[in-house]
């Protein structure tokens, strides 16, 4: 079961919602919340695997609660406005529903949500401290092994991360929280929302850019990711 959220401060819109969910065996309703801060704490209490998220509330919309619950609770917003449609997929939304919403188009989010969130469970089947990794790809029924010192940066694209590895790129239906979590520590960092990179293949910090090992890309490095990065550098650093 994939349990789910509803948080709105339209109550006809929660209703709405409420009855799509009951249609869908898969989805188990935890909750549902009219006021967005009682809406973070019961996301916290519950810790459910989707919400279904307005954004225009008052108080706090739904952008603010994305960043506050991060990337371990998938969103799919529903809501009556397009204007935040591109910051709602740079948080990593599973989807951005305009209301109002059709059931054959809530259906297809959700079926999309799902397939995140159980790839997300079983995509990284196998990791081994210093040696390598075993991902489940775009390919149904395919899993790839790589060898960590293979890896010349991992990259994350909306709801998929690309592995960086010589002329390959091997895509997997995962977001770059799930894969941080998973990696060793010693051997790579996150130095941006989108980037991970193995410690070993930097080549070069040059304010925020960083230059790899036989890559002709440049990496940026994130505000947010910065000080890490630097952590990492101090003890090696020659003054």
């Amino acid at each position: 079961m994939v349990k789910c959220m509803i948080i709105d401060d339209e109550k006809a819109a929660i209703d709405v919602l409420i009855n799509y969910v009951s249609k869908i065996d898969l989805l188990e309703l935890v909750a549902t919340a009219m006021n967005p801060i009682t809406g973070v704490d019961l996301i916290n209490r519950h810790k459910p695997d989707l919400v279904f998220l307005d954004i225009q509330m008052e108080e706090m919309n739904g952008i603010d609660i994305i960043k506050i619950v991060g990337n371990h609770t998938k969103v799919i917003f529903c809501t009556a406005y397009s204007d935040f449609a591109l910051d709602a997929f740079d948080y990593e939304a599973v989807d951005y529903l305009m209301k109002p919403i059709a059931f054959p188009r809530f259906m297809k989010a959700v079926q999309r949500a799902v397939s995140i969130i159980m790839a997300g469970k079983v995509a990284v089947v196998d990791a081994i401290p210093n040696d390598y990794i075993f991902i489940k790809t775009e390919q149904r029924g395919k899993l790839v092994k790589i060898n960590y010192n293979e890896i010349d940066f991992i990259e994350g694209q909306k709801n998929y991360v690309a592995f960086h590895k010589g002329k390959e790129k091997i895509m997997t239906l995962l977001n770059l929280k799930d894969v941080e979590d998973r990696l060793p520590k010693n051997i790579f960092v996150r130095v941006h929302r989108s980037f991970i990179v193995p410690f070993h293949n930097i080549i070069s910090i040059e304010n925020n850019i960083l230059r790899l090992r036989n890559r002709v890309e440049q990496v940026p490095i994130g505000t947010s990711f910065k000080d890490q990065l630097v952590s990492r550098t101090r003890d090696s650093t020659m003054k």
